[in-house]
């Protein structure tokens, strides 16, 4: 398994280590931990396409599992927002149901022998939702003692969960049916048996 692949396998274990952080309940620093791991799992989304362009080593296992892993990472982090009141839970519906949908389209695809990359459509919605949750685990980091000094910032009328928060949490919804809205469009030849 090459080092691209690795990673992405990595960010599916990283996921599994960022839910169980933030799930358990009074664990010291767990906002804080949970912050840096999801962060790290997001940077190998970059890192994994990067290296394998640039040193040619982009595999058909790296075209389905990295953008899986991806909408597995992102997942999590909206459902975990969600049970903490962060987000409403029909956004986080919404957001599942697309993640599902495209990833049906690809192993519709697979059946007929054709590998579906992501599109650069989907790579920006994808930057929009880390950036949102990160933002909101920046919020959760923030009551714990490392990241306190964030608090005034969050306190801002324009930068708080109120006005940021929202503004990020519509935008992300909006770039999630735009960008699969256009990958049923783009691949509708998959759906012309149904």
């Amino acid at each position: 398994m090459n080092l691209p692949n690795q990673l992405t396998v990595a960010r599916l274990v990283l996921t599994f280590v960022f839910v169980a952080l933030l799930s358990i309940d009074g664990l010291p620093y767990g906002g804080t931990a949970a912050l840096i791991v999801f962060s790290i799992a997001a940077y190998t989304d970059f890192l994994d396409g990067h290296l394998a362009r640039k040193h040619s080593l982009i595999t058909n296992f790296g075209k389905l599992m990295d953008p899986l892993a991806d909408k597995i990472l992102m997942c999590a982090g909206f459902v975990l927002l969600a049970c903490l009141n962060f987000i409403p839970a029909w956004i986080v519906i919404v957001i599942l149901s697309r993640e599902f949908l495209v990833t049906g389209l690809r192993l519709l695809a697979t059946a007929e022998g054709v590998v579906l990359a992501a599109d650069s459509l989907g790579k920006y919605k994808t930057i929009f939702q880390i950036v949102t949750v990160i933002y909101f685990l920046l919020i959760i980091a923030a009551r714990e003692p490392l990241f306190q000094w964030l608090n005034p910032v969050f306190d801002l009328p324009l930068l708080g969960p109120a006005r940021l928060g929202l503004l990020l949490i519509w935008v992300s919804l909006a770039l999630t049916l735009i960008s699969g809205l256009s990958y049923v469009w783009k691949n509708r030849k998959l759906l012309s048996d149904c």
